[in-house]
């Protein structure tokens, strides 16, 4: 619960409790105006009415503006899930145009010179593999500096850092 829930609670409570200590009060019959006519009738349940009257159009109010949040938001939800999958659309035809670009490229490299190829698709092999150990090198520098940094603020959270920050 939140803490501005518990705190109408707490007051509402409160007002219960101080008006069933002051009951005889409330219920006494006062002779009240309107203007242009007068009629006798207990005022501290007239205000006790008018404010409950007052709490529910508040909470009514409240829980308007909550169902229409939640509806912006779920309709903002679906746009975006739409928009992901047009994108994601997007990105599978232009993953399948570039495959079948990359295989009339190679059809046209074979036919032209076949043993140039094989030598040629090992070189880019090889590129690759240098490429990716290279990536995973520095992915691991990437994971032990960040793992670094996490234990140093974890250390300076936990009181546990001896050494003083720089000036």
């Amino acid at each position: 619960m939140r803490g501005r829930n518990v705190f109408l609670l707490l007051l509402i409570a409160g007002m219960g409790l101080f008006t069933w200590r002051n009951w005889a009060v409330f219920s006494e019959r006062k002779t009240l105006s309107l203007f242009f006519t007068e009629f006798t009738a207990p005022f501290g349940l007239l205000m006790l009415g008018i404010m409950g009257a007052l709490v529910v159009v508040y909470f009514l109010y409240t829980v308007g503006l909550e169902a229409a949040a939640l509806l912006e938001v779920k309709r903002y939800a679906r746009e975006l899930l739409q928009a992901r999958k047009l994108a994601d659309d997007a990105e599978a035809s232009r993953f399948s145009e570039l495959r079948r670009w990359l295989e009339g490229e190679l059809a046209a490299l074979k036919a032209q010179n076949p043993a140039g190829l094989e030598a040629r698709l090992q070189e880019v092999i090889a590129r690759i593999d240098r490429a990716e150990q290279e990536l995973r090198e520095d992915i691991e520098k990437a994971g032990n500096t960040l793992a670094a940094y996490i234990g140093e603020l974890e250390d300076q959270l936990t009181g546990q850092d001896r050494h003083p920050p720089p000036r």
